[in-house]
């Protein structure tokens, strides 16, 4: 299961590719289950449906472990069949709670050297990502 990926920072291909500003350009790095990175998702309700690229962390971490930052890690993936089931999942999912991981290039951690692909940014590994707020 993929999950490691390189995210867009530039601000030109996050506006071009997904329509949202940063007031920043960050230098690409690898980011890892629990790692910092961009995201994008509908900004407050009232707004429309604007979309912004906030900061957070990959991998979600439900509000009833919300002092076990490291269950992150278990919890950056999972199968489309079961997520309004499995209670990690399952609130956030009812609620719509979805965002778009803008990523140059998604692969599996290896430590002998890395895959990557050029070419334009793709969105999230498997199209929908589940987002938390507590």
């Amino acid at each position: 299961m993929c999950s490691n990926y390189r995210p867009v920072t530039r601000q030109d291909r996050l506006l071009t590719f997904f329509g949202v500003e940063r007031n920043r350009d960050e230098e690409p790095t690898e980011v890892f289950p629990m790692g910092l990175a961009s995201f994008i998702r509908l900004a407050q309700e009232g707004s429309g449906n604007k979309l912004i690229a906030v900061d957070g962390l990959s991998g979600l971490i439900p509000q009833f472990k919300q002092r076990e930052l490291a269950y992150g890690r278990k919890t950056y993936n999972t199968r489309s069949e079961t997520v309004h089931q499995l209670p990690s999942f399952r609130d956030a999912w009812k609620r719509g709670q979805r965002c778009i991981v803008p990523a140059e290039a998604i692969y599996e951690p290896r430590y002998f050297g890395t895959a990557r692909s050029p070419g334009n940014p793709s969105a999230g590994a498997s199209g929908e990502t589940v987002t938390c707020r507590w």
